[in-house]
């Protein structure tokens, strides 16, 4: 009778090697599909522009291009208006202040001058006739006052003496009331005249500072139509260069128009735009070196406009002491702008890769050179050369620093 054998159960030696092999071939179908995955760009590495990463002194400045101006610069708005006569001095001559540019003629305000000059007239004969009058009447009621008195005087007098004959019954009653009556009457008068002349002479006080006050207001106001007269010359403000003229004989010109300026050549400085990503970090007195013919020019950032346009602002820079000797306005210049002091950082040289990126990622080149994977970057300053690098990369690792704009959406790029 055959014996059955149970079988033995548990995992047999040659079951080992097909566990081994089908581990192996998940690992392979894992890197085939992780590798597929990953989109890949490839492109020659001729093309591109690689840097090394390295560690250095971080110089905190940028460099910004500069136009040489006029330290100061002055309009000229006509002060009055009217047409071009003559015109006596061309743009980019030299003028002192004072100097006659422009003459003008204005037939209104000629005419607006002699109506002036009447009514100052008319006004001065008011006052001499104003006067003469109170002169009479001042010299009439001190006459007046005069007689008064004589009679006051003389009545008094009479009133005294026929008193004491009256005590003295020299004389009749009659005669001595009569006597009474005329003094009485006398003196009343007397404080009447008196009390006229008084009055006349405060009113002729009052009237005559009014009269005079009027006058002295017409003759202001007539000076100073005289002065817009004047003002139909056009004059230099100040010493400099007649940078520009807008006027032709003939031309009309408003009242306020802007017609010229004058350059003060007396010095220099340089008008410069830099972009807005700066704008917190910019403030006045700030240093600068500008470079010409192998020599240094130190300036001083002496104005920062506030106003932003098309994502730049504008900011005044002087010189702290000597400057070029050939400088001219409107001759452009590279300049260094120190924004802070040297340090110690890893630097990523500039270029066209932070246009796509914003600097927050990078392509960096594995060893062999023949790919380079996305990797995630913080940067921190940035100045004409290098940008300060502060999380993600290490001194001596090759970056892709070229636009990455060809690239798409690839995190693999395959260098050939």
């Amino acid at each position: 009778m055959d014996i059955q054998l149970e079988k033995k159960k548990g995992l047999k030696p040659k079951h080992y090697g097909y566990i081994a092999l089908g581990v192996l071939l998940l690992f392979l179908g894992w890197k085939l599909l992780f590798a597929n995955s990953v989109s890949t760009y490839r492109t020659e590495k001729e093309r591109l522009s690689i840097t090394k990463v390295s560690a250095g002194k971080f110089d905190d400045y940028i460099t910004i291009n500069g136009n040489v101006a006029p330290i100061a610069t002055i309009y000229m708005d006509a002060y009055e208006g009217g047409r071009v006569a003559e015109k006596l001095i061309e743009e980019g001559s030299m003028v002192k202040k004072g100097d006659i540019i422009l003459k003008l003629e204005n037939m209104a305000l000629y005419e607006q001058i002699l109506a002036s000059e009447s009514n100052l007239a008319l006004k001065q004969n008011d006052l001499r006739s104003t006067k003469l009058t109170f002169d009479s009447r001042q010299v009439e009621g001190r006459r007046n006052l005069a007689t008064a008195e004589y009679d006051l005087q003389r009545l008094k007098r009479n009133y005294e003496q026929n008193q004491e004959l009256y005590k003295d019954e020299l004389i009749s009653k009659e005669t001595y009331l009569l006597s009474q009556e005329n003094y009485e009457l006398a003196k009343k008068q007397y404080e009447i005249v008196k009390l006229q002349t008084e009055q006349d002479d405060e009113l002729r006080k009052t009237s005559l500072t009014g009269l005079d006050a009027d006058l002295e207001r017409m003759q202001k106001t007539l000076s100073m139509v005289y002065e817009r007269l004047d003002h139909l010359n056009v004059r230099a403000p100040a010493d400099g260069q007649l940078g520009f003229l807008d006027a032709e004989i003939g031309q009309s010109i408003s009242q306020g128009e802007r017609i010229g300026q004058i350059n003060v050549l007396t010095d220099f400085k340089i008008e410069a735009e830099i972009d807005e990503h700066y704008i917190d970090r910019v403030k006045r007195d700030l240093s600068a070196i500008l470079e010409r013919n192998e020599k240094e020019y130190n300036l001083r950032l002496r104005k920062v406009y506030p106003e932003v346009r098309n994502g730049r602002f504008k900011v005044d820079l002087v010189f702290t002491d000597e400057r070029p000797e050939t400088i001219r306005a409107g001759q452009s210049y590279n300049i260094r702008l120190q924004l802070g002091e040297s340090s110690d950082a890893l630097l990523l040289p500039k270029g066209g890769f932070f246009q796509s990126t914003g600097g927050q990622w990078v392509f960096v080149v594995n060893p062999s050179g023949d790919e380079a994977l996305k990797r995630n970057v913080r940067l921190g300053k940035q100045n004409s050369r290098y940008y300060e690098v502060l999380e993600g990369l290490q001194p001596g690792e090759k970056v892709i620093t070229s636009n990455y704009d060809s690239f798409g959406t690839a995190e693999r790029i395959v260098l050939k």
